[in-house]
């Protein structure tokens, strides 16, 4: 597994802080954030002249861009990231899915939306990963399954993130080996309680909550998952340099000692 962090933990902070700090934690990739209000990384609507720093930064560090996550649906802005990721050899794009809990119509729409997306990902040699999210449409694993049964696309897969699979309810590493065949990205953080959202940044940081995140890495190691284990922490915009890198320093040692008590590393 290639263990990274979103450069979402670093948000109000610039990329070349966010890659310079997440490599001296001893990160093997980066995911760079392209969330709008979140971070000023990956702009979209400028990403043809933020190309060459990210090139620069990912080989000054030696930190490859393992994904990117853009939270948007919306066309213009998915093709956009589409086009970036291909110029930066990004092999992932993470989205949202949107829609609300229980209302079959936004289901739907998701899914259709999605499709599209997936195909249109294709062309770029991109693959689409979209995650269980609490609130949203595609929010446990009975959903993860229809969606994954409606896409069947080699260009389409999933992100499974356990903080939003425990605050659904469900026993994370349970829920993952109904779905590990189609993982292609793991977005990872640790939870306390099963609240609304994820907690503070602090606790968001691996070893700190309630999930069994050594079970969790367990089984995608049996499974034989190699892809990209990025750290997604947020409401950390407005964290010093320092905070930031107790977060993602803390968590780099947990997923070290995870991989290696599963025999992955």
């Amino acid at each position: 597994m290639k263990l990274g962090v979103n450069s979402v933990l670093f948000g109000g902070h610039d990329m070349a802080t966010a890659f310079s700090y997440i490599a001296r934690c001893g990160y093997d990739g980066i995911e760079i954030s392209a969330i709008d209000g979140m971070s000023e990384h990956l702009v979209l609507e400028r990403w043809q002249e933020l190309v060459p720093e990210i090139k620069e930064l990912a080989r000054t560090h030696e930190l490859p861009v393992l994904a990117m996550e853009q939270p948007s649906r919306e066309p213009q802005k998915m093709t956009a990231a589409f086009q970036a990721a291909a110029a930066i050899e990004c092999p992932v794009i993470n989205c949202g899915p949107g829609g609300e809990t229980g209302n079959e119509q936004s289901f739907q729409a998701a899914i259709d939306s999605l499709g599209r997306l997936a195909e249109q990902a294709g062309t770029y040699g991109v693959t689409l990963c979209v995650k269980a999210h609490v609130g949203h449409c595609i929010h446990d694993t009975p959903t993860s399954l229809r969606a994954l049964a409606a896409i069947d696309l080699p260009s389409f897969g999933l992100d499974m993130d356990p903080s939003h699979v425990h605050r659904a309810g469900e026993n994370p590493v349970e829920a993952i080996a109904a779905v590990v065949d189609r993982i292609r990205h793991v977005h990872i953080r640790d939870c306390k309680g099963r609240q609304a959202g994820p907690g503070v940044p602090e606790l968001q940081a691996n070893g700190r909550g309630d999930i069994d995140l050594l079970g969790y890495i367990r089984v995608l190691h049996e499974h034989g998952y190699t892809g990209p284990m990025d750290l997604e922490v947020i409401g950390a915009k407005e964290y010093g340099v320092a905070e930031c890198t107790a977060i993602a320093a803390e968590t780099r040692g947990h997923m070290q000692a995870c991989l290696q008590a599963c025999g992955a590393r």
